[in-house]
Protein backbone atom coordinates (compact mmCIF):
# COMPACT_ATOMS: atom_id res chain seq x y z
CA UNK A 1 0.00 0.00 0.00
CA UNK A 2 1.47 3.36 -0.98
CA UNK A 3 1.83 6.10 1.60
CA UNK A 4 -0.63 8.28 -0.32
CA UNK A 5 -3.24 5.53 -0.52
CA UNK A 6 -2.82 4.67 3.16
CA UNK A 7 -3.26 8.34 3.94
CA UNK A 8 -6.45 8.56 1.92
CA UNK A 9 -7.91 5.46 3.54
CA UNK A 10 -6.87 5.98 7.15
CA UNK A 11 -6.64 9.74 7.48
CA UNK A 12 -8.03 12.06 4.84
CA UNK A 13 -11.60 10.96 5.43
CA UNK A 14 -11.14 8.22 8.02
CA UNK A 15 -14.57 8.80 9.51
CA UNK A 16 -16.20 7.91 6.19
CA UNK A 17 -15.48 4.33 7.24
CA UNK A 18 -18.23 4.81 9.81
CA UNK A 19 -20.95 6.06 7.43
CA UNK A 20 -24.43 4.74 8.09
CA UNK A 21 -25.84 2.62 5.24
CA UNK A 22 -27.98 4.49 2.72
CA UNK A 23 -31.25 3.17 1.36
CA UNK A 24 -32.42 5.80 -1.13
CA UNK A 25 -31.12 8.94 -2.80
CA UNK A 26 -32.21 12.18 -1.14
CA UNK A 27 -32.67 15.05 -3.64
CA UNK A 28 -30.53 18.06 -2.70
CA UNK A 29 -29.91 21.54 -4.01
CA UNK A 30 -26.23 22.44 -4.22
CA UNK A 31 -24.75 25.94 -4.07
CA UNK A 32 -21.14 27.16 -4.08
CA UNK A 33 -19.77 30.46 -2.79
CA UNK A 34 -16.48 32.11 -1.90
CA UNK A 35 -17.06 32.99 1.76
CA UNK A 36 -15.11 36.01 3.09
CA UNK A 37 -13.39 35.70 6.48
CA UNK A 38 -12.77 38.60 8.87
CA UNK A 39 -9.54 39.54 7.06
CA UNK A 40 -11.18 39.45 3.62
CA UNK A 41 -9.68 36.14 2.50
CA UNK A 42 -12.34 34.02 0.78
CA UNK A 43 -12.83 30.31 1.40
CA UNK A 44 -14.42 27.94 -1.11
CA UNK A 45 -17.63 26.69 0.45
CA UNK A 46 -20.34 24.36 -0.85
CA UNK A 47 -23.69 23.80 0.80
CA UNK A 48 -26.40 21.26 0.12
CA UNK A 49 -30.07 21.64 1.09
CA UNK A 50 -32.68 18.86 1.15
CA UNK A 51 -35.16 19.62 -1.67
CA UNK A 52 -38.17 17.71 -0.42
CA UNK A 53 -38.25 19.31 3.04
CA UNK A 54 -39.16 22.74 4.27
CA UNK A 55 -36.42 25.15 5.31
CA UNK A 56 -35.03 26.23 7.69
CA UNK A 57 -32.84 23.22 8.53
CA UNK A 58 -30.29 22.33 11.18
CA UNK A 59 -26.87 22.30 9.53
CA UNK A 60 -23.74 20.14 9.69
CA UNK A 61 -20.37 21.73 8.85
CA UNK A 62 -17.19 19.99 7.71
CA UNK A 63 -14.00 21.96 7.13
CA UNK A 64 -11.41 20.00 5.16
CA UNK A 65 -7.75 20.00 4.20
CA UNK A 66 -8.29 17.42 1.47
CA UNK A 67 -10.69 19.02 -1.01
CA UNK A 68 -14.46 19.46 -0.80
CA UNK A 69 -15.17 17.42 -3.92
CA UNK A 70 -13.97 13.86 -3.38
CA UNK A 71 -15.42 10.45 -4.14
CA UNK A 72 -16.82 10.49 -0.58
CA UNK A 73 -18.62 13.83 -0.74
CA UNK A 74 -21.87 12.59 -2.27
CA UNK A 75 -22.16 9.85 0.36
CA UNK A 76 -21.64 12.33 3.19
CA UNK A 77 -24.17 14.76 1.69
CA UNK A 78 -26.71 11.96 1.42
CA UNK A 79 -26.08 10.78 4.94
CA UNK A 80 -27.00 14.12 6.43
CA UNK A 81 -29.66 15.15 3.90
CA UNK A 82 -31.60 11.96 4.64
CA UNK A 83 -31.72 13.01 8.27
CA UNK A 84 -33.00 16.48 7.45
CA UNK A 85 -29.78 18.47 7.68
CA UNK A 86 -28.27 21.07 5.42
CA UNK A 87 -24.66 20.11 4.83
CA UNK A 88 -21.81 22.61 4.43
CA UNK A 89 -18.29 21.65 3.38
CA UNK A 90 -15.43 24.12 3.10
CA UNK A 91 -11.80 24.06 1.98
CA UNK A 92 -9.71 25.53 4.76
CA UNK A 93 -7.50 28.54 4.12
CA UNK A 94 -4.92 27.96 1.42
CA UNK A 95 -6.28 24.54 0.48
CA UNK A 96 -8.37 23.39 -2.50
CA UNK A 97 -10.26 26.33 -3.98
CA UNK A 98 -9.75 28.65 -1.01
CA UNK A 99 -7.62 31.78 -0.97
CA UNK A 100 -4.87 32.55 1.51
CA UNK A 101 -1.84 30.65 2.74
CA UNK A 102 -2.09 27.29 4.47
CA UNK A 103 -0.30 27.46 7.83
CA UNK A 104 -1.52 24.08 9.12
CA UNK A 105 -4.33 24.88 11.58
CA UNK A 106 -2.96 28.30 12.57
CA UNK A 107 -6.11 30.07 11.37
CA UNK A 108 -8.68 27.51 12.50
CA UNK A 109 -8.81 28.34 16.19
CA UNK A 110 -9.13 31.27 18.58
CA UNK A 111 -6.26 33.45 17.34
CA UNK A 112 -6.14 36.56 15.18
CA UNK A 113 -7.95 34.77 12.35
CA UNK A 114 -10.86 32.49 13.32
CA UNK A 115 -12.01 30.87 10.12
CA UNK A 116 -14.09 28.17 11.81
CA UNK A 117 -15.99 30.62 14.00
CA UNK A 118 -16.51 33.00 11.07
CA UNK A 119 -17.98 30.19 8.99
CA UNK A 120 -20.33 29.10 11.78
CA UNK A 121 -21.53 32.70 12.19
CA UNK A 122 -22.30 32.90 8.46
CA UNK A 123 -24.25 29.62 8.48
CA UNK A 124 -26.32 30.77 11.46
CA UNK A 125 -27.41 33.88 9.55
CA UNK A 126 -28.64 32.05 6.45
CA UNK A 127 -32.41 31.85 5.87
CA UNK A 128 -32.12 28.11 5.22
CA UNK A 129 -30.57 27.47 8.66
CA UNK A 130 -32.59 27.37 11.88
CA UNK A 131 -29.55 28.40 13.95
CA UNK A 132 -28.70 24.88 15.10
CA UNK A 133 -25.25 23.91 13.78
CA UNK A 134 -23.22 20.76 14.28
CA UNK A 135 -19.75 19.87 13.04
CA UNK A 136 -18.39 16.53 11.83
CA UNK A 137 -15.18 14.94 10.61
CA UNK A 138 -12.05 13.00 11.49
CA UNK A 139 -8.31 13.57 11.82
CA UNK A 140 -7.48 17.00 10.33
CA UNK A 141 -11.25 17.44 9.92
CA UNK A 142 -11.53 16.68 13.63
CA UNK A 143 -8.69 18.97 14.69
CA UNK A 144 -10.35 21.98 13.06
CA UNK A 145 -13.46 21.20 15.14
CA UNK A 146 -11.41 21.04 18.34
CA UNK A 147 -9.74 24.36 17.56
CA UNK A 148 -13.01 25.99 16.56
CA UNK A 149 -14.83 25.05 19.75
CA UNK A 150 -13.34 27.70 22.11
CA UNK A 151 -13.92 30.45 19.51
CA UNK A 152 -17.70 30.22 19.15
CA UNK A 153 -20.73 29.48 21.31
CA UNK A 154 -22.94 28.81 18.28
CA UNK A 155 -22.09 25.13 17.79
CA UNK A 156 -24.77 22.81 19.16
CA UNK A 157 -22.88 19.51 18.83
CA UNK A 158 -19.71 17.99 17.43
CA UNK A 159 -18.70 14.53 16.18
CA UNK A 160 -14.90 14.51 16.43
CA UNK A 161 -12.85 11.51 15.32
CA UNK A 162 -9.13 10.95 15.95
CA UNK A 163 -8.05 14.50 16.82
CA UNK A 164 -5.35 16.00 19.02
CA UNK A 165 -5.79 18.47 21.87
CA UNK A 166 -2.19 19.69 22.31
CA UNK A 167 -0.03 20.16 19.21
CA UNK A 168 3.30 20.23 21.02
CA UNK A 169 2.93 16.96 22.93
CA UNK A 170 0.76 15.07 20.44
CA UNK A 171 1.95 16.14 16.99
CA UNK A 172 5.15 18.11 16.78
CA UNK A 173 7.42 17.47 19.80
CA UNK A 174 6.26 14.38 21.61
CA UNK A 175 8.44 14.12 24.71
CA UNK A 176 10.34 17.14 23.43
CA UNK A 177 11.49 15.23 20.33
CA UNK A 178 10.38 16.18 16.84
CA UNK A 179 7.82 13.68 15.51
CA UNK A 180 9.65 13.31 12.25
CA UNK A 181 7.68 10.90 10.07
CA UNK A 182 4.23 12.27 10.86
CA UNK A 183 5.12 15.95 10.53
CA UNK A 184 7.44 15.77 7.54
CA UNK A 185 5.39 13.27 5.53
CA UNK A 186 2.02 14.91 6.19
CA UNK A 187 3.23 18.41 5.36
CA UNK A 188 4.95 17.13 2.22
CA UNK A 189 1.73 15.46 1.07
CA UNK A 190 -0.10 18.75 1.60
CA UNK A 191 2.64 20.63 -0.27
CA UNK A 192 3.02 22.72 2.87
CA UNK A 193 6.70 22.11 3.61
CA UNK A 194 7.05 25.81 4.46
CA UNK A 195 5.34 25.06 7.80
CA UNK A 196 8.27 22.83 8.80
CA UNK A 197 10.54 25.84 9.14
CA UNK A 198 8.04 27.41 11.55
CA UNK A 199 7.67 24.26 13.64
CA UNK A 200 11.44 23.67 13.72
CA UNK A 201 11.88 27.18 15.11
CA UNK A 202 9.88 26.28 18.25
CA UNK A 203 11.47 23.21 19.90
CA UNK A 204 10.29 24.28 23.36
CA UNK A 205 6.73 24.73 24.57
CA UNK A 206 6.30 28.48 24.09
CA UNK A 207 3.64 31.04 23.22
CA UNK A 208 3.41 29.63 19.70
CA UNK A 209 2.37 26.21 20.99
CA UNK A 210 0.10 27.67 23.67
CA UNK A 211 -2.24 28.80 20.93
CA UNK A 212 -2.24 25.21 19.65
CA UNK A 213 -3.26 23.69 22.98
CA UNK A 214 -6.97 23.66 23.71
CA UNK A 215 -6.77 21.85 27.05
CA UNK A 216 -6.18 24.91 29.32
CA UNK A 217 -9.11 26.78 27.74
CA UNK A 218 -11.74 24.04 27.91
CA UNK A 219 -13.90 26.42 29.96
CA UNK A 220 -14.48 28.47 26.78
CA UNK A 221 -16.04 25.48 25.02
CA UNK A 222 -19.84 25.24 25.04
CA UNK A 223 -20.45 22.42 22.55
CA UNK A 224 -21.40 18.85 23.47
CA UNK A 225 -19.23 16.38 21.55
CA UNK A 226 -18.53 12.73 20.93
CA UNK A 227 -14.81 11.95 20.77
CA UNK A 228 -13.72 8.84 18.86
CA UNK A 229 -10.25 7.28 18.90
CA UNK A 230 -8.11 4.16 19.19
CA UNK A 231 -5.39 2.83 21.46
CA UNK A 232 -2.84 2.81 18.60
CA UNK A 233 -4.02 6.02 16.95
CA UNK A 234 -1.58 8.87 16.42
CA UNK A 235 -3.90 11.06 18.52
CA UNK A 236 -4.97 8.52 21.16
CA UNK A 237 -4.10 10.75 24.10
CA UNK A 238 -5.57 13.82 22.44
CA UNK A 239 -8.93 12.10 22.02
CA UNK A 240 -8.99 11.17 25.71
CA UNK A 241 -7.78 14.60 26.85
CA UNK A 242 -10.38 16.35 24.72
CA UNK A 243 -13.09 14.30 26.41
CA UNK A 244 -11.75 14.69 29.95
CA UNK A 245 -11.04 18.43 29.86
CA UNK A 246 -14.38 19.31 28.27
CA UNK A 247 -16.40 16.87 30.38
CA UNK A 248 -14.98 18.23 33.64
CA UNK A 249 -13.85 21.78 32.85
CA UNK A 250 -16.02 22.75 29.90
CA UNK A 251 -18.26 25.78 29.78
CA UNK A 252 -22.08 25.74 29.94
CA UNK A 253 -23.42 23.16 27.50
CA UNK A 254 -20.11 21.30 27.19
CA UNK A 255 -19.51 20.25 30.79
CA UNK A 256 -21.12 16.89 31.43
CA UNK A 257 -22.25 16.49 27.81
CA UNK A 258 -19.22 14.77 26.29
CA UNK A 259 -19.01 11.18 25.03
CA UNK A 260 -15.95 8.99 24.44
CA UNK A 261 -15.48 5.93 22.22
CA UNK A 262 -12.06 4.21 22.33
CA UNK A 263 -11.45 1.07 20.29
CA UNK A 264 -8.52 -1.24 19.60
CA UNK A 265 -7.94 0.78 16.45
CA UNK A 266 -5.22 2.55 14.50
CA UNK A 267 -6.09 5.86 12.78
CA UNK A 268 -9.18 3.94 11.78
CA UNK A 269 -10.45 0.39 12.39
CA UNK A 270 -8.47 -2.58 11.05
CA UNK A 271 -9.11 -6.24 11.82
CA UNK A 272 -5.40 -7.17 11.71
CA UNK A 273 -3.38 -4.25 13.06
CA UNK A 274 0.34 -4.88 13.19
CA UNK A 275 0.99 -8.54 14.02
CA UNK A 276 -2.34 -9.15 15.76
CA UNK A 277 -5.66 -10.41 14.46
CA UNK A 278 -8.44 -8.96 16.59
CA UNK A 279 -11.61 -10.71 17.69
CA UNK A 280 -14.63 -10.14 15.40
CA UNK A 281 -16.25 -7.87 18.01
CA UNK A 282 -13.55 -5.17 17.70
CA UNK A 283 -15.85 -2.92 15.65
CA UNK A 284 -18.39 -0.36 16.80
CA UNK A 285 -21.21 1.29 14.84
CA UNK A 286 -19.73 4.75 15.12
CA UNK A 287 -21.89 6.15 12.31
CA UNK A 288 -25.10 5.21 14.08
CA UNK A 289 -23.81 6.64 17.36
CA UNK A 290 -22.78 9.90 15.68
CA UNK A 291 -26.21 10.20 14.05
CA UNK A 292 -27.99 9.71 17.38
CA UNK A 293 -25.67 12.16 19.10
CA UNK A 294 -26.11 14.91 16.50
CA UNK A 295 -29.87 14.31 16.36
CA UNK A 296 -30.04 14.80 20.12
CA UNK A 297 -27.95 17.95 20.41
CA UNK A 298 -28.36 19.62 17.01
CA UNK A 299 -31.94 18.63 16.19
CA UNK A 300 -33.07 18.50 19.80
CA UNK A 301 -34.59 15.02 19.49
CA UNK A 302 -35.21 13.03 22.66
CA UNK A 303 -33.55 9.72 21.86
CA UNK A 304 -32.00 8.77 25.20
CA UNK A 305 -28.34 9.03 24.22
CA UNK A 306 -27.74 11.72 26.84
CA UNK A 307 -28.75 9.28 29.59
CA UNK A 308 -26.46 6.49 28.40
CA UNK A 309 -22.97 5.96 29.88
CA UNK A 310 -20.60 8.64 28.56
CA UNK A 311 -17.78 6.20 27.80
CA UNK A 312 -17.58 3.14 25.53
CA UNK A 313 -14.17 1.48 25.40
CA UNK A 314 -12.63 -1.79 24.22
CA UNK A 315 -10.47 -3.80 26.62
CA UNK A 316 -7.91 -5.80 24.69
CA UNK A 317 -6.87 -9.30 25.74
CA UNK A 318 -4.90 -12.28 24.47
CA UNK A 319 -6.19 -12.53 20.89
CA UNK A 320 -4.89 -16.10 20.47
CA UNK A 321 -6.64 -17.63 23.51
CA UNK A 322 -10.43 -18.09 23.07
CA UNK A 323 -10.90 -18.21 26.83
CA UNK A 324 -8.77 -15.19 27.68
CA UNK A 325 -10.33 -12.34 29.63
CA UNK A 326 -10.81 -9.06 27.80
CA UNK A 327 -11.46 -8.56 24.09
CA UNK A 328 -14.76 -6.90 24.93
CA UNK A 329 -16.56 -3.58 24.85
CA UNK A 330 -17.34 -1.93 28.17
CA UNK A 331 -19.09 1.22 29.32
CA UNK A 332 -18.19 3.67 32.06
CA UNK A 333 -19.35 6.91 33.60
CA UNK A 334 -15.99 8.65 33.21
CA UNK A 335 -12.37 8.27 32.21
CA UNK A 336 -10.51 6.59 33.78
CA UNK A 337 -13.40 4.14 34.09
CA UNK A 338 -12.53 2.94 37.62
CA UNK A 339 -9.91 3.53 40.31
CA UNK A 340 -6.54 1.90 39.68
CA UNK A 341 -3.36 1.49 41.68
CA UNK A 342 -0.21 2.81 40.03
CA UNK A 343 1.98 -0.25 40.43
CA UNK A 344 5.72 -0.06 39.94
CA UNK A 345 7.44 -2.89 38.11
CA UNK A 346 11.05 -2.22 39.00
CA UNK A 347 13.96 -2.69 36.64
CA UNK A 348 16.74 -4.99 37.90
CA UNK A 349 20.35 -5.39 36.77
CA UNK A 350 19.57 -8.94 35.57
CA UNK A 351 17.00 -7.35 33.20
CA UNK A 352 14.05 -8.69 35.14
CA UNK A 353 10.95 -6.69 36.01
CA UNK A 354 9.16 -7.24 39.30
CA UNK A 355 7.20 -5.44 41.98
CA UNK A 356 10.18 -5.95 44.32
CA UNK A 357 12.43 -2.88 44.39
CA UNK A 358 15.99 -3.26 43.16
CA UNK A 359 18.44 -3.25 46.05
CA UNK A 360 21.70 -2.58 44.25
CA UNK A 361 23.88 -3.35 41.30
CA UNK A 362 25.67 -1.61 38.50
CA UNK A 363 23.74 0.41 35.92
CA UNK A 364 23.05 -1.14 32.54
CA UNK A 365 24.84 0.62 29.72
CA UNK A 366 24.39 0.80 25.99
CA UNK A 367 25.87 2.83 23.16
CA UNK A 368 23.63 5.02 21.04
CA UNK A 369 25.04 5.97 17.66
CA UNK A 370 22.83 8.44 15.74
CA UNK A 371 24.41 7.20 12.51
CA UNK A 372 22.77 3.83 13.24
CA UNK A 373 19.52 4.59 15.08
CA UNK A 374 17.08 1.93 16.18
CA UNK A 375 14.42 1.84 13.43
CA UNK A 376 10.71 2.25 13.98
CA UNK A 377 8.61 -0.90 13.82
CA UNK A 378 4.99 -0.07 14.56
CA UNK A 379 3.45 2.13 17.21
CA UNK A 380 1.07 5.08 16.87
CA UNK A 381 2.08 5.96 13.33
CA UNK A 382 0.41 7.05 10.11
CA UNK A 383 2.83 7.20 7.19
CA UNK A 384 4.91 4.34 8.58
CA UNK A 385 3.36 0.89 9.15
CA UNK A 386 1.40 1.41 12.38
CA UNK A 387 0.25 -0.74 15.23
CA UNK A 388 1.17 -3.60 17.57
CA UNK A 389 4.09 -5.26 15.80
CA UNK A 390 6.40 -7.98 17.15
CA UNK A 391 9.59 -6.34 18.45
CA UNK A 392 11.86 -9.40 18.67
CA UNK A 393 14.13 -8.33 15.83
CA UNK A 394 14.76 -4.93 17.43
CA UNK A 395 15.15 -6.53 20.86
CA UNK A 396 18.29 -8.27 19.58
CA UNK A 397 20.06 -4.97 18.90
CA UNK A 398 22.88 -4.07 21.30
CA UNK A 399 21.42 -0.58 21.83
CA UNK A 400 18.12 -1.94 23.21
CA UNK A 401 17.74 -3.00 26.84
CA UNK A 402 15.05 -5.66 27.29
CA UNK A 403 13.35 -6.19 30.65
CA UNK A 404 10.61 -8.71 31.39
CA UNK A 405 8.67 -10.25 34.24
CA UNK A 406 8.35 -13.93 34.97
CA UNK A 407 5.29 -15.55 33.35
CA UNK A 408 2.19 -14.22 35.07
CA UNK A 409 0.37 -16.54 37.49
CA UNK A 410 -2.90 -14.70 36.84
CA UNK A 411 -4.19 -12.10 34.37
CA UNK A 412 -3.40 -8.45 35.12
CA UNK A 413 -5.75 -5.68 33.99
CA UNK A 414 -4.07 -2.43 32.93
CA UNK A 415 -6.41 0.46 32.14
CA UNK A 416 -5.22 4.04 32.06
CA UNK A 417 -2.03 6.02 31.61
CA UNK A 418 1.19 3.96 31.43
CA UNK A 419 4.54 5.57 32.27
CA UNK A 420 8.20 4.70 32.61
CA UNK A 421 10.26 6.40 35.31
CA UNK A 422 13.93 5.92 34.54
CA UNK A 423 17.03 7.12 36.35
CA UNK A 424 19.53 7.82 33.60
CA UNK A 425 22.89 9.33 32.78
CA UNK A 426 25.00 9.93 29.67
CA UNK A 427 28.47 11.09 28.72
CA UNK A 428 27.07 13.30 25.95
CA UNK A 429 25.85 16.93 26.11
CA UNK A 430 22.34 15.59 25.43
CA UNK A 431 20.56 12.41 24.34
CA UNK A 432 17.13 10.78 24.25
CA UNK A 433 15.61 7.78 26.01
CA UNK A 434 12.80 5.67 24.59
CA UNK A 435 10.47 3.21 26.30
CA UNK A 436 8.17 0.52 24.92
CA UNK A 437 5.49 -1.33 26.88
CA UNK A 438 5.39 -4.91 25.57
CA UNK A 439 2.94 -7.80 25.93
CA UNK A 440 5.11 -10.94 25.62
CA UNK A 441 3.06 -13.89 24.40
CA UNK A 442 3.86 -17.47 25.52
CA UNK A 443 5.10 -18.24 21.98
CA UNK A 444 7.78 -15.54 22.36
CA UNK A 445 6.18 -12.74 20.36
CA UNK A 446 6.97 -9.35 21.88
CA UNK A 447 3.95 -7.29 20.89
CA UNK A 448 4.27 -3.51 21.14
CA UNK A 449 1.38 -1.97 23.06
CA UNK A 450 2.59 1.58 23.75
CA UNK A 451 5.78 3.58 23.24
CA UNK A 452 7.20 7.04 23.63
CA UNK A 453 10.39 9.07 23.98
CA UNK A 454 11.83 11.93 26.03
CA UNK A 455 14.72 14.30 25.40
CA UNK A 456 17.09 14.44 28.35
CA UNK A 457 17.58 18.23 28.33
CA UNK A 458 13.82 18.55 28.89
CA UNK A 459 13.91 16.34 31.98
CA UNK A 460 12.48 19.13 34.15
CA UNK A 461 10.21 21.00 31.76
CA UNK A 462 9.41 21.48 28.09
CA UNK A 463 9.42 25.27 28.37
CA UNK A 464 13.18 25.56 28.79
CA UNK A 465 16.09 23.23 28.12
CA UNK A 466 18.06 22.23 31.23
CA UNK A 467 21.09 20.26 30.00
CA UNK A 468 22.31 17.52 32.30
CA UNK A 469 25.98 17.49 33.24
CA UNK A 470 27.59 14.38 31.72
CA UNK A 471 27.68 11.58 34.26
CA UNK A 472 24.94 13.05 36.45
CA UNK A 473 21.99 10.77 37.25
CA UNK A 474 18.54 12.34 36.88
CA UNK A 475 14.98 10.98 36.88
CA UNK A 476 13.27 10.96 33.49
CA UNK A 477 9.56 10.24 33.16
CA UNK A 478 8.31 8.96 29.80
CA UNK A 479 4.56 9.13 29.25
CA UNK A 480 3.56 6.11 27.16
CA UNK A 481 -0.06 7.29 26.79
CA UNK A 482 -3.12 5.15 27.49
CA UNK A 483 -4.56 1.70 26.90
CA UNK A 484 -7.03 -0.84 28.30
CA UNK A 485 -5.44 -4.29 28.25
CA UNK A 486 -5.60 -7.54 30.18
CA UNK A 487 -2.22 -9.28 30.05
CA UNK A 488 -3.15 -12.93 30.21
CA UNK A 489 -1.90 -15.67 32.51
CA UNK A 490 1.33 -17.13 31.12
CA UNK A 491 2.28 -13.87 29.37
CA UNK A 492 5.11 -11.65 30.50
CA UNK A 493 5.13 -7.88 30.85
CA UNK A 494 8.04 -6.36 28.96
CA UNK A 495 9.84 -3.03 28.73
CA UNK A 496 12.31 -2.03 26.03
CA UNK A 497 14.61 0.93 26.65
CA UNK A 498 16.79 2.58 24.02
CA UNK A 499 17.69 6.05 22.77
CA UNK A 500 16.13 6.17 19.30
CA UNK A 501 13.01 5.17 17.38
CA UNK A 502 13.65 6.45 13.88
CA UNK A 503 11.82 7.74 11.74
CA UNK A 504 8.97 7.89 14.21
CA UNK A 505 11.07 10.44 16.08
CA UNK A 506 13.98 12.57 14.93
CA UNK A 507 17.33 11.19 16.03
CA UNK A 508 19.26 13.09 18.67
CA UNK A 509 22.76 14.09 17.45
CA UNK A 510 23.94 13.95 21.11
CA UNK A 511 25.53 17.38 20.70
CA UNK A 512 22.92 19.47 22.48
CA UNK A 513 21.42 20.69 19.20
CA UNK A 514 17.71 20.21 18.53
CA UNK A 515 18.21 18.63 15.10
CA UNK A 516 21.01 16.57 13.56
CA UNK A 517 23.56 18.49 11.53
CA UNK A 518 27.07 17.86 10.30
CA UNK A 519 28.23 16.60 13.70
CA UNK A 520 26.85 13.35 15.08
CA UNK A 521 28.26 12.16 18.39
CA UNK A 522 28.11 8.70 19.94
CA UNK A 523 26.55 8.62 23.41
CA UNK A 524 27.26 6.07 26.14
CA UNK A 525 24.00 5.92 28.06
CA UNK A 526 23.14 4.31 31.38
CA UNK A 527 19.96 3.21 33.11
CA UNK A 528 20.40 3.05 36.88
CA UNK A 529 18.40 0.71 39.12
CA UNK A 530 18.88 0.49 42.87
CA UNK A 531 17.32 1.60 46.12
CA UNK A 532 18.48 5.13 45.37
CA UNK A 533 17.49 4.97 41.71
CA UNK A 534 14.20 3.02 41.53
CA UNK A 535 13.70 2.87 37.78
CA UNK A 536 10.31 1.34 37.03
CA UNK A 537 7.50 0.74 34.56
CA UNK A 538 4.41 2.30 36.15
CA UNK A 539 1.17 0.46 35.35
CA UNK A 540 -2.39 1.48 36.31
CA UNK A 541 -3.65 -1.86 37.64
CA UNK A 542 -7.20 -2.60 38.66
Amino acid sequence: MTMRFRWQVLLALASVLFLSPMIAIQPVRAESIMLPMRDGVKLATDYFLPEDAQAPFPAILTRTYYGRATKYTDAIVQRFAKRGYAYVIQDVRGRGGSEGKDMAFDDDGWGERQDGADTVAWIAEQPWCNGKIGTWGGSALGIVQVFMAPATDRVAGQAISVACSDFYQQISYQGGVFRKALCEDWLKMQKSEHVLEVWHAHPTYDAFWERHNVEPIADRVTAPAVHIGGWWDIFCQGTINNFVTRQHNGGPGAKGNQKLIMGAWLHGPKADPGDLVLKPNFGFDVGKYEDRFLDRYVKGETNGIDTEPPVNYYTLGDVADPGAPGNEWRTAQDWPPFPTVETAYYLHPDKSLSTDPATGGEPLAFTYDPANPCPTHGGAELTLPPGPFDQRELAARPDVLVFQTAPLDAPIEITGNVKARLYVSTDAPDTDFTAKFIDIYPDGRQILMLDNIRRLKFWRSYTKADPVTPGTVVPLEIDLWTISLIVNKGHRIGLHVSSSNYRRFEKNPNTGEDFPGAELRIAHNNVHMSQDYPSALLLPIR
